[in-house]
């Protein structure tokens, strides 16, 4: 393991400290850093709350950063239901946010996080200031005999191969041809750390409901993605960005996993986020 990831663990220890609060349908995982106004960063399929470390590191100064483990990753307990949909993700997200006193926020999502983050906003647009989608996946919820297929392979590699291969064989897809080593090991740390329960349900969700479900027309949306992504690549990107009907911006050189791999972009474009959402009240 290279030694710059022995240091992103001792932040993450130090500066991005993970906290468990009991919710009236399980416990719920979050990590939290920095102070202000509220944003509020999910995760995709494949990864955590640890994932934006250095995200929220860069917001820290400026916005009360907080990151959930969803639902069944982590220590977060998994939703009650076998086949969840996004709507459910949101309902625990509303809880969580309850709990932690955050009234508005700019609501993050990464690849399939994108899901409940839209969710959300379409429940409750007065409690999201902006929506930001990061490599949305839109899921195969409007193709059903393709969403069969994918989530029957992700069932078996998960059977077959388990959790520790899966980030042995996956990480590297999502990260673009020139990742450094240390970008590499952090998307294999973050893999390794799923749990199956969680990872079945969030296939579920995957394979089961469509992005494009959870427009919320009152919420200003913005979609970013990364220009060497081959997991949700530009062209869909930037479509799912007209159907929102949203600005699209690439991220030069970023593969899927943007925000370990161009975390400084990342931050500058959420704090621009912040900026414009909250404006007077962000130092």
């Amino acid at each position: 393991m290279p030694a710059l990831t022995d240091t992103y663990l001792s932040q993450l220890q130090r500066q991005f400290g993970e906290r468990l609060l009991p919710l009236d349908d399980g416990r719920q995982a979050v990590r939290e850093a920095g102070s202000g106004a509220a944003i509020v960063l999910l995760h995709g399929i494949g990864s955590g709350a640890a994932s934006w470390l250095q995200v929220a590191l860069g917001l820290r100064q400026r916005a009360r950063v907080i990151a959930w483990d969803a639902p069944g990753y982590g220590q977060s307990t998994p939703l009650p239901m076998a086949s969840p949909r996004a709507c459910d993700y949101a309902a625990r997200l509303a809880g969580l946010l309850d709990a932690l006193a955050v009234e508005r926020c700019v609501l993050v999502g990464h690849s399939l996080g994108a899901m409940t983050a839209a969710a959300f906003a379409q429940r409750h647009p007065e409690r999201v200031e902006q929506l930001v989608l990061l490599s949305p996946a839109r899921g195969y919820g409007a193709r059903p005999e393709q969403g069969r297929g994918v989530r029957d392979k992700r069932l078996h590699d998960l059977a077959t191969l388990g959790i520790a291969s899966l980030a042995e064989t996956r990480s590297a897809k999502l990260l673009s041809a020139s990742a450094s080593d240390s970008a590499l090991a952090w998307v294999r740390w973050n893999m390794a750390r799923l749990e199956p329960a969680g990872y079945r349900q969030a296939i579920e969700l995957l394979c089961g409901d469509d992005l494009l479900r959870y427009q919320a027309q009152q919420v200003p949306c913005q979609v970013h993605c990364g220009s060497a992504d081959s997991i949700t690549t530009a062209d869909d990107c930037r479509a799912l960005a007209q159907a929102f009907a949203a600005p699209f911006q690439l991220i030069q050189g970023a593969g899927h996993a943007c925000a370990i791999e161009q975390p400084e972009t990342v931050t500058r474009r959420l704090a621009r986020a912040l900026d414009a959402s909250f404006t007077g009240s962000v130092q």
